[in-house]
């Protein structure tokens, strides 16, 4: 078996696409098409099923492969790297995954300072929610995630990073916004626009209201930062939302961010992994920028 036939396979399992698959390897659609027949018939199984309109999905045994050969690959990758460069460069990919408020504003400024730091590195990331990114986490389709209020747990390892700020976030010339600081109790009745209820920053806000006796009146739900802002600007309530996700806005006068009294507030950002796995040196070392402040 090839090398180049594990990462077709591998392709069309992360575009969900023959002809995207095809386009990587630079091949032919009937050429994928062959190399995964090969692969199902070597192992005596189906890999993909082909659903309508061309689409694809990977059986059990597909996420199986997938899941060992990503690993493969990756090793191999690796090898070549340090055969073309000197052993003592950080070499390789690193595949992250991490919610749309830390991708936007906390990360890029690290990984800026990583890829100058280490040009041979390739960073690959994509934006998703959390109970996403940890599914990709044990399957080892990325090599870690960065999210909000990370959990320990049996099956991952949680490496804490930073402490953010919640603040209370209006529309110019909102009342509340006439004094420096809040009371959480002037939220009540409250028009409010809140985090989709799965979303770990929206237990947190929930319980700080909870606690205080503080009941909102929840108009909009939104699974993302940017579109929460978007809708506290044109007047449709108000929100919590971490002080440096506003920061922009705070400075072009579109939106006023006010501290709460009975404050301060955070949200935790970390690292997750796969407990177990073996990070290659070049995601090893992009964690150790993420140092904790």
């Amino acid at each position: 078996m090839h090398i180049e036939t594990l990462k077709t396979f591998c392709d069309l399992v992360e575009t969900g696409s023959f002809s995207r698959a095809a386009q990587l390897s630079y091949v032919s659609q009937s050429a994928v098409s062959q190399q995964i027949k090969m692969l199902e018939t070597r192992y005596d199984c189906v890999l993909i099923e082909r659903g309508p309109g061309h689409s694809t999905t990977p059986t059990d045994a597909g996420r199986l492969l997938y899941a060992e050969c990503r690993q493969l690959l990756e090793r191999w990758h690796q090898v070549e790297e340090r055969l073309r460069h000197p052993a003592a460069t950080i070499i390789g990919p690193v595949r992250i995954a991490t919610v749309y408020s830390v991708g936007l504003h906390a990360l890029p400024p690290y990984v800026t300072r990583f890829m100058k730091a280490h040009p041979h590195v390739k960073v690959h990331i994509e934006y998703s929610r959390t109970n996403r990114i940890c599914d990709a986490c044990l399957n080892d389709s990325i090599d870690f995630g960065i999210v909000a209020f990370p959990v320990r747990r049996a099956s991952m390892t949680a490496v804490p990073w930073r402490h953010e700020k919640l603040v209370l976030v209006c529309p110019p010339g909102h009342p509340l916004t006439r004094t420096r600081k809040v009371r959480i109790g002037q939220l009540v009745d409250e028009d409010f626009v809140a985090f989709e209820r799965d979303i770990p920053t929206r237990r947190t806000i929930d319980r700080m209201l909870k606690e205080h006796g503080v009941a909102v009146n929840r108009v909009m739900e939104f699974d993302n930062i940017e579109t929460i802002k978007r809708a506290v600007e044109v007047g449709s309530g108000l929100s919590i939302l971490p002080e440096g996700t506003v920061a922009s806005e705070v400075h072009g006068g579109t939106l006023v961010a006010r501290e709460f009294r009975e404050g301060p507030f955070t949200r935790t950002i970390g690292a997750i992994h796969r407990r177990g796995r073996t990070l290659s040196a070049a995601a090893r070392e992009f964690l150790r920028f993420l140092s904790p402040e």
